[in-house]
């Protein structure tokens, strides 16, 4: 552009300047700098406007009272502002953990605490985590010795309740769901001095893979990168995040809560375990925090957190090991619930090694992710990963490395066979990965799916993120549209990964999901996920209920099993089953097996996973095409029959008396999170936010663009003016 406009401003001969009258056309270039520099002028303050509006994750509490050191009487969590010596006190968090495992199923309880110890009536608004398949099914508010329980309604019918008892000045309080692994907590008219606690339920199952059992409970939200240009505000999305909702995350304003950057940490967490399992145990662990372990008979344990409270920056997780002889080949369980049956069923197929022969060459492509939220610890382990599956190829392979951040890199143009030559190359190009800049994942996707003409490989894509996103849906579509004849398999990395776009993304693209949270894990977790991809597949599984029973299973297509994984199911009969079998395919040889469902043990929360199961499949269905208001009518009919927190229905929960003098303001807070655990906040929001969005960077050049432009017209004239003086 600038060599054109160079040629232009060069072609006209002087005398046309001459001929046009000099003191005419220097007029008019006087005239147009002026009104450059008015232009520039008016871009640097909105760009200094945007940049402060997004680099203070806490300017929302700005307008708040604000105290000095002396005014606080007791421990509070205080923020800087813009005054020296001068803070707002926020609402103080604290959070309670108690989970009860038996069978498959783990029932959890959170209890969270908002203390206001400030001499305001307050809001709290806390934007929280939770496993991506939980199923919150309870609320309840306590006010002192008082409980008020929470119903489940509508979305939009709990939000206008909750709000209508917010402007009444009555205590309430609201659960509702952002993603199924991001959830929202809203207490009202908290007065000074007060403290209201939330306390919440919810189901998941355990995850079963190559012997072990094991759960996560995530404490931590990654900050998600938010991709698109701001939209104008919408009041039914409009949250109390960092980040402006965009054409591509319409509510981004509500999944990016502000990250707290003072000293230490905050929001404390205690967690407590109950583990009865019914067999003998090789060993529990808990992965990434020390616990106390205490036995009370055969495979029956109560553990907590050694260091009692802990600051909530890091996902915790749990496996533990079936002694030798007690691993489950099969389990079944069922509730019968008013008259009809809910079934969970679990079946391990038999391992089965490699067939003999030559196996099948692969086409590996590794897409790693080097944005500015996978700086430090986690670009160390995505790094160790990605040359420790280098070190798995074979001569017959072929093999590529994509990286991406605020763009997308390719090692070569296309695969190439994994010879010495190229494998040197590639480890010298992995151990010059470093992680900086935001988190455009579509071209990346794009790339590594496309150009799949090579039929006699077998394509797997292995794929090392943290999943630190706002726009998974419109991931999830380019996946589903792209896939061709690959497999992909999602590996998480980093302290808290987003655990729902890895798993969604694994499901979506036909593999299987890993996550990776600390260095010393690479050699394990990326040994487990090559068993996987040098294994047959089980295909065309199917489940079959005897003597006609007719039943509602989901999934209803059952996906494909990698080694070691489990086939699970839920199922809703009308009447009591018998037998049900369960059919597959691995290396052309069929495969069955049958379980008679009278041997099953009853359970409690079947239902509840069967409903949670069912909405999940209702809302895949939507990247298939499904139409919107079915969808959202079923979602709906189904969540406010078991009592379930989803994308279209909430908890509410209103104490009847108003508390709050009609004469006090009610000051808004959203209460800030940790960043977690071994993420660099710089490397993530800067000077400008890199992870968080790239609208400000655009912004940055476009305004550089300009300044330059003005700078070479000033040179250009000034170097004419001066070459007519000297003529």
């Amino acid at each position: 552009m600038f060599r054109t406009t160079r040629y232009r401003l060069g072609y006209r001969k002087k005398r046309e300047y001459l001929d046009d009258g000099y003191s005419s056309k220097s007029g008019i270039v006087v005239w147009l700098q002026r009104f450059v520099m008015v232009v520039l002028v008016i871009v640097l303050m909105v760009f200094l406007l945007l940049l402060g509006d997004v680099v203070h994750a806490d300017e929302n509490y700005q307008q708040l009272p604000q105290v000095n050191l002396q005014d606080v009487s007791e421990g509070s969590l205080l923020l800087k502002t813009a005054r020296p010596g001068m803070y707002q006190q926020v609402p103080i968090l604290h959070t309670e953990v108690d989970m009860r495992i038996s069978g498959m199923i783990v029932r959890t309880q959170i209890k969270q605490s908002f203390r206001n110890p400030g001499q305001e009536w307050v809001e709290g608004i806390y934007v929280f985590p939770l496993p991506e398949q939980a199923a919150v099914d309870h609320m309840r508010m306590h006010i002192g010795r008082r409980v008020i329980e929470g119903v489940i309604k509508e979305k939009q019918e709990a939000k206008r309740i909750y709000e209508q008892a917010k402007r009444e000045g009555k205590k309430a309080a609201l659960t509702e769901q952002e993603r199924p692994n991001m959830f929202t907590n809203s207490v009202a008219n908290i007065g000074p001095g007060e403290t209201v606690v939330v306390e919440i339920e919810y189901q998941q199952t355990l995850r079963y893979d190559q012997g072990k059992f094991g759960l996560r409970f995530p404490m931590a939200i990654t900050p998600r990168y938010i991709p698109g240009k701001p939209v104008s505000e919408n009041i039914s999305v409009t949250g109390t995040g960092w980040a402006k909702n965009t054409n591509q995350v319409p509510a981004a304003s509500r999944i990016t809560p502000p990250v707290y950057q003072g000293r230490g940490k905050i929001n404390p967490l205690s967690l407590r375990i109950e583990l009865d399992v019914g067999y003998p145990l090789q060993d529990v662990k808990s992965l990434y925090h020390p616990i106390t372990q205490r036995k009370h008979g055969v495979g029956q344990f109560t553990l907590a957190l050694a260091e009692g409270d802990v600051p909530a920056d890091r996902d915790f997780e749990l496996v533990w090991t079936p002694d030798v002889g007690h691993a489950p080949k099969a389990a079944l369980f069922s509730e019968n619930i008013k008259g009809e049956y809910y079934h969970l069923l679990m079946v391990l197929p038999p391992e089965q090694g490699v067939e003999g022969g030559q196996p099948m060459a692969r086409e590996v492509i590794y897409v790693i992710d080097t944005s500015g939220s996978m700086s430090g610890t986690s670009i160390k382990q995505a790094r160790g990963s990605l040359l420790m599956a280098l070190g798995r190829l074979r001569p017959q392979d072929r093999f590529n490395i994509i990286q991406f951040n605020s763009s997308t890199d390719l090692l070569f143009s296309q695969a190439r066979e994994a010879n010495s030559q190229n494998l040197r190359r590639a480890r010298r190009y992995v151990r010059g990965l470093d992680a900086n800049g935001g988190t455009e994942m579509a071209p990346a996707l794009n790339a590594a799916l496309n150009a799949q003409d090579e039929r006699q490989y077998v394509r797997q894509v292995i794929f090392l993120t943290d999943g630190s996103v706002g726009n998974e849906s419109a991931l999830f579509d380019l996946i589903k549209q792209h896939l061709g004849q690959s497999r992909l398999f999602t590996v998480g990395i980093g302290s808290a990964p987003n655990s729902y776009f890895m798993r969604k993304a694994a499901q979506y693209g036909r593999g299987t999901f890993t996550y990776i949270g600390d260095v010393r894990e690479v050699n394990e977790k990326m040994a487990a996920l090559f068993s996987k991809l040098e294994s047959p597949v089980m295909t065309d599984l199917d489940v079959q209920f005897a003597n006609g029973v007719k039943a509602e299973a989901w999934p209803k297509r059952v996906p494909d099993l990698y080694h070691g994984e489990p086939i699970i199911i839920a199922a809703k009969t009308k009447n009591a089953a018998e037998k049900v079998t369960i059919k597959g395919t691995r290396s052309l040889a069929p495969w069955q097996a049958t379980l008679d469902m009278s041997q099953g043990r009853s359970g409690n929360g079947i239902g509840v996973f069967w409903a949670r199961s069912k909405i999940a499949a209702l809302m895949d269905s939507l990247h298939d095409g499904a139409d919107k208001d079915k969808v959202r009518k079923e979602v709906i009919n189904v969540a406010l029959t078991h009592h379930l927190v989803s994308r279209y229905t909430s908890l509410v929960a209103v104490d009847v008396t108003p508390t709050r003098p009609a004469e006090a303001d009610l000051d808004t807070h959203a209460m800030p999170v940790n960043l977690p655990q071994g993420q660099n906040y710089q490397k993530i929001f800067g000077q400008l936010p890199q992870t968080a969005t790239p609208a400000e960077l655009h912004l940055i050049i476009g305004f550089v663009l300009l300044l330059l432009v003005w700078l070479i017209m000033h040179c250009r004239l000034f170097a004419y003016i001066s070459g007519e003086r000297d003529k």
